[in-house]
């Protein structure tokens, strides 16, 4: 009985800890979740969301060391019962489509069944604090601090915030080129281009249907459009017709208007590195932008422009 339950707490140490790790790459989709949730804007949510990684490897590696199993079972109890909460919320308000993104984008869950998990994990975490008295050191406190710093070092290590993303991944108007949007108009399919994309400013996303730095960029401007209908982001797909289902389920950005492009027209107009995100003005790509770098402010700051 009382190995099962040193496994049993260590199992779950591993599952908080993996958690923890797939959130990390890529860990867009987490930050976005506390945007969506009006906890954090663009600047703070990278940080949040590191925090919250953080704490999660915390859990994880006192869980596995089984010392102070009663305190970290109910600090794990806790941290359940919150993303519990919040799995509730979108069910209610979003339904159960969709990644819960409870291991990133490495596992796929549903809200529901991220539920379940919680709820068995809860289940097991009560019967640990009931049943397992752990480890006994006199100085097993002096574990906590390192632990707590290597756990809060540990996301920015892996996967550090980048705080000049404009700075990095923008290309700046001298190196402006025009587009050729009849291209586009006259080898779309699916969708008709409307002729108003040739005047104006409008952010023109090439995309691939199966790209994961894609999806995260639709994500993002989904959550920008939610936010500011008025801008104007327009979708230029690639792949295969039966994965935009996929696309749209992953995304969640049926706000958006698109279009589909195939074979040499839309590598012509995209390049090979994608997404190819461009704002542009009239016929004119003005800026061209690293999936990293939107930020609704600039993007805002950049329609407002004369």
């Amino acid at each position: 009985m009382k190995s099962l339950l040193f496994l049993l707490n260590a199992i779950i140490g591993l599952i908080f800890i993996y958690s923890a790790y797939t959130k990390l790459f890529p860990i867009e989709p987490f930050e976005m979740t506390f945007i969506e949730l009006h906890l954090a804007n663009w600047t703070t949510a990278p940080f949040i969301a590191r925090f919250f990684i953080s704490l999660e490897f915390f859990i994880g590696l006192m869980l596995i060391s089984n010392f102070n199993v009663k305190h970290y079972s109910k600090l794990a109890i806790l941290i359940l019962l919150l993303f519990s909460l919040y799995l509730i919320a979108i069910i209610i308000i979003k339904g159960n489509d969709g990644n819960c993104g409870c291991f990133g984008n490495h596992l796929f869950m549903t809200p529901l069944q991220a539920f379940l998990k919680n709820f068995l994990l809860i289940g097991c975490l009560i019967f640990i604090y009931k049943y397992h008295s752990g480890l006994q050191w006199s100085k097993s406190r002096y574990l906590v601090i390192p632990i707590a710093l290597l756990s809060l070092a540990l996301p920015h290590i892996l996967n550090y915030v980048e705080l000049s993303y404009s700075e990095h991944y923008l290309i700046k108007k001298e190196d402006t080129f025009p587009l050729e949007l009849d291209t586009l108009i006259k080898n779309a399919k699916i969708h008709p281009v409307p002729e108003s994309l040739k005047q104006g400013k409008h952010i023109i996303a090439f995309m691939s249907l199966t790209c994961p730095h894609c999806k995260i960029a639709a994500q993002k401007m989904r959550l920008m459009k939610e936010q500011n209908p008025s801008l104007p982001f327009y979708f230029v797909l690639n792949g295969e017709e039966k994965d935009t289902t996929d696309f749209f389920k992953t995304t969640n950005a049926y706000n958006i208007p698109f279009t589909m492009l195939f074979g040499k027209p839309f590598i012509y107009l995209a390049g090979t590195s994608l997404p190819s995100i461009y704002l542009v003005k009239n016929d004119t790509v003005e800026q061209r932008i690293n999936y990293l770098a939107l930020d609704k402010e600039e993007i805002e700051k950049w329609l407002n422009a004369k």
